[in-house]
């Protein structure tokens, strides 16, 4: 495998900072709202995917490490998807406060 260099950190730096460039002229474009958060969820996800993979030094393990965490967060998240409604439903039943 390949290992780091300063090189490497500093095109991903590089490539994160042109990330967040397209995101401020992507709010200045005056796109609907759906859309807008679309297109901001899409690059805050492959912003964060880059800081893990190459910050975290995910991009040099094996990759039995990423297919055992990735299944695992997938899991976790269906289910935190199925507790906010509780969580919501409980706040609607609370007393009045005095």
């Amino acid at each position: 495998m390949k290992e780091p260099t300063l090189r490497g950190y500093t095109m991903v730096w590089a490539g994160l900072i042109a990330i967040v460039a397209v995101e401020a002229a992507l709010t200045y474009a005056h796109l609907s709202t759906g859309t807008l958060l679309a297109c901001l969820l899409a690059l805050a996800f492959l912003e964060a995917a880059i800081g893990l993979l190459y910050f975290m030094h995910l991009r040099y393990e094996r990759s039995i490490l990423f297919w055992s965490i990735v299944p695992i967060m997938v899991f976790v998240f269906l289910f935190m998807d199925h507790i906010w409604p509780d969580a919501l439903r409980l706040l609607h039943m609370r007393p009045p406060a005095p």
